[in-house]
């Protein structure tokens, strides 16, 4: 293992988009990596996504595990996990333990999902969201994976509580005192000053301590495990022409969705058709227009019908927009394409055959930017963000950042 590799293992795309860019900024190499050839290079962090937010616990597990394996020069290893603890998070980290301990035997796990920057704290063991317990907000009826509890040792049964006071040397000896009797050990930050006492702790402990977490503890760990603030390489675009692609089914996104429209009038809305080609219904949009509109909105359309389960309407969504989408690319060429929604974003890089995303930075917190390797659109800056964060005005926002740079400017925070 390299002391100066850090492999992210995340549990949907546009979480592992958020978490690997803190790292960018920190001034590593970073990749989101979309198939199984990694890449590799010094001083990189190299993120991999499991799907397995939404899985059952055993294959979440196995899953989850199995990227761990595949991130074999990797000297440190983050698990990002939902900021609302969504989905098969326990599984998610027993099965990152089970791997991690074929290197590192006795390794636990250092559990923190949050991230003040988005409203995200951790309170006597418990989740909140705007200082709302967590199983009382948009979370607890997420369509897919609803969160039933705000309490952490609820949600990771076994786990153990250790209290955030003191320094972080105290902190670290607390947390080594815990994982005797646990192998996840849950612990509070109720803002920026909090998660980076926990990191300081974290660096204490060595590869034998495992942060959890969102990109709110990846923020305050990247810049202590190496980096280089000077590093080149940030890349430089003028964006005229944007496709935005919402998949995400959660009511924040939809929100987001309606005021670009009204915003901005010009926008071209296309939606999948029933019993029409992704060809011809990108042809039927798009019209004969010799120029392509400024920004085009391919979005799943409402549900109509609870047919299936929330897991089964997100796949059946995610594959029916990879194609469309496809075909819009490659009818309109766009400078950006801005991907809401994890299941979605999958797809769509899938079906556009990139290798992996360079990540450079972000237009706003929580959304990552970076270029697309590989495949026809290779090049191509791409945004990803989360569908359930943000105000209505968030994508609206985006896209203006987008805008606002020149040829001559970097994309940057």
């Amino acid at each position: 293992m390299s002391e100066h590799t850090v492999g992210v293992v995340a549990d949907d795309l546009t979480g592992a988009g958020d978490c690997v860019v803190q790292f960018a900024r920190a001034g590593w190499t970073s990749h989101l990596a979309l198939g199984r050839d990694l890449p590799s290079a010094e001083r990189a962090a190299v993120a991999v996504v499991t799907d397995a937010r939404a899985q059952d616990d055993a294959l979440a597990a196995a899953a989850t595990a199995a990227a761990v394996r595949a991130l074999t020069d990797a000297g440190r290893l983050y698990v990002k996990i939902d900021s609302t603890m969504r989905g098969s998070v326990a599984a998610q980290v027993t099965g990152a333990l089970t791997a991690w301990r074929e290197r590192v035997p006795g390794a636990f796990a250092v559990v923190c999902p949050s991230y003040p920057a988005l409203g995200r704290t951790v309170s006597e063991g418990v989740l909140l969201v705007g200082g709302v317990p967590v199983a009382a907000t948009a979370a607890g009826h997420d369509p897919v994976t609803p969160v039933r509890t705000s309490d952490l040792t609820a949600l990771l049964p076994g786990s153990v509580r250790v209290p955030a006071d003191g320094d972080a040397a105290a902190l670290a000896d607390r947390l080594t005192e815990a994982s005797a009797a646990a192998d996840v050990v849950v612990v509070d930050a109720l803002d920026d000053a909090g998660l980076e006492r926990l990191a300081d702790a974290v660096v204490l402990l060595g590869a034998r301590g495992v942060p959890v977490g969102s990109a709110g503890l990846a923020a305050a760990l990247a810049p202590r495990w190496g980096g280089d603030r000077a590093a080149p390489g940030r890349p430089r675009v003028a964006v005229r022409r944007t496709l935005v692609v919402l998949s995400s089914l959660n009511e924040v996104s939809r929100g987001q969705a309606e005021e670009l429209l009204r915003a901005e009038p010009g926008t071209l809305l296309v939606t999948p058709e029933a019993g029409t080609g992704p060809d011809e219904a990108a042809a039927r949009a798009l019209g004969a227009a010799t120029e392509p509109p400024a920004t085009v909105l391919v979005r799943t359309p409402e549900p109509t019908a609870p047919a299936g389960t929330g897991r089964e309407r997100a796949t059946r969504a995610a594959a029916e927009l990879a194609d469309l989408v496809a075909a819009v690319t490659e009818r309109t060429r766009p400078h950006a394409v801005v991907l809401i929604g994890g299941d979605g974003a999958r797809a769509v890089l899938a079906r556009l055959g990139a290798r992996s995303v360079r990540v450079a930075g972000a237009v706003a917190e929580g959304v990552p930017l970076g270029r697309l390797e590989g495949g026809p659109a290779h090049g191509t800056v791409v945004v990803t963000k989360a569908g359930g964060f943000g105000t209505r005005r968030t994508v609206v926002d985006v896209l203006e950042s987008l805008r606002s740079y020149s040829s001559h400017q970097e994309v940057n925070p």
